[in-house]
This record gives C-alpha cells, structure tokens and sequence, in this order.
C-alpha cells in the first residue's frame, strides 16, 4: 500500500481544528503522513521587520504544535509540520501542496478562508494543487438544520481540481448493529433421521 501525505492546514480557528480531528478519523490509513501546513503573512501595507516575521513564524510553529496535540490521541500516526510565508489568497499553500506531492488538502471551512476567494477567482490558481481537496466545516449547532452534503463548483479554468465541501453532520457514523441470524424452529424435515425400534416381547406369553 502506497504511504499518502495528507495535508492539513492550520488556522487559528475552531473550524480548523474539527478538519484535522475529520481526517483523523476518517482519511488515515496506516502509514500515511500528516502534513500540518501553516501559512503565515503580515499585513498588507504593513511592516516586514525581521523581528515582526520572527515572531509571526514562532507563534505559526505554536500553533503546529497545538494541532499536533491534537493528533497524539492517534497512536503510530507520522506527523510534520511546514511553516511559510506566503500570502492570503492560497497561492503559497497550493505551491507548498503541490511540491510535497500530497494526495489531500484537507481545510477547515469558515467566514474569513482561502478557499472563498479561490473559488470566486478566474486564473489558473486552484489547479495548482493537483490533489484532492476537502473543506471540512463544523456541524450545524442547531438539530433542525440541514445534513445535506453541499459541493462547491469552480470555473472551466479549475478542471483539474476535486473540490467538495464535506458537512460533519452525516459523517457520523451510526452504531452499526450485527445482524440477526434468524433461528430455525423446525428442522428440515429431510435431514431428521427415523429410527424403529423393535416391539418388546411381552412375558409369560400371550393369552388365547
């Protein structure tokens, strides 16, 4: 079996982490290696100190290894973790992707992601992954709302890219019970097995 690299990327948002607790459960084989991809970027317009990007880098690689924590209740699972600077549009992460030749992006899916803004764009950037990608967001926390599951459509400029927006609510799975074997009652009459017995003889002989 082929060893997969998923790649998961890490925000500080809620909707993050439940993408990463998703794959866990339900996109991990055996083997397979998580990559916990944090992209960070400053300001537009901003400062771009040594000492601002310094600490932009260390509070990403925080953040890593908070998502890391996440994944020690998983034994023998093969964790890394990438910090880079890029931008806010996902041109940086789908390069990253890209070169590490993953086979998954998996995305907390939330107001402020990258991935509204890949979608509504029309160049050629969400080819670039050339993998599969998963926006995972977090369930409904109302009971009435929808379970459907919904697919985000890209232009004709993103063919290339399996881009399904997965919803948590029917991803649970249900307590699947053994079936039930049904018990015969009555045994094929075929295999019962007849047995005659011989008629006892009566003693002291039989009466004219």
């Amino acid at each position: 079996m082929d060893v997969r690299k998923i790649a998961v990327v890490v925000e500080d948002a809620e909707a993050a982490r439940t993408a990463l607790g998703w794959a866990l459960r339900n996109l991990l084989r055996c083997g397979d290696v998580i990559t916990l991809l944090h992209v960070y970027s400053a300001a537009a317009g901003g400062s771009r100190s040594r000492k601002k990007l310094r600490l932009l880098r260390l509070r990403g690689y925080q953040l890593a290894l908070s998502f890391k924590d996440i994944c020690s209740s998983f034994p023998n699972t093969n964790i890394e973790i990438v910090v880079a600077e890029g931008d806010q549009e996902g041109a940086k992460i789908a390069s990253l992707v890209r070169e590490m030749g993953a086979s998954a992006l998996v995305v907390g899916l939330h107001d402020r992601s990258f991935l509204y803004k890949l979608a509504m764009t029309h160049d050629d950037i969400a080819s670039n992954f050339n993998c599969r990608v998963l926006a995972i967001r977090q369930p409904p926390s109302s009971p009435f709302s929808s379970t459907k599951t919904h697919v985000i459509t890209t232009d004709a400029s993103s063919t290339n890219l399996d881009f399904s927006q997965v919803d948590m609510t029917p991803l649970d799975l249900p307590d699947i019970h053994p079936p039930k074997i049904p018990y015969r009652l009555c045994p094929n009459p075929s295999a019962i097995i007849w047995r005659s017995r011989k008629p006892r003889r009566r003693r002291g002989g039989s009466s004219r």
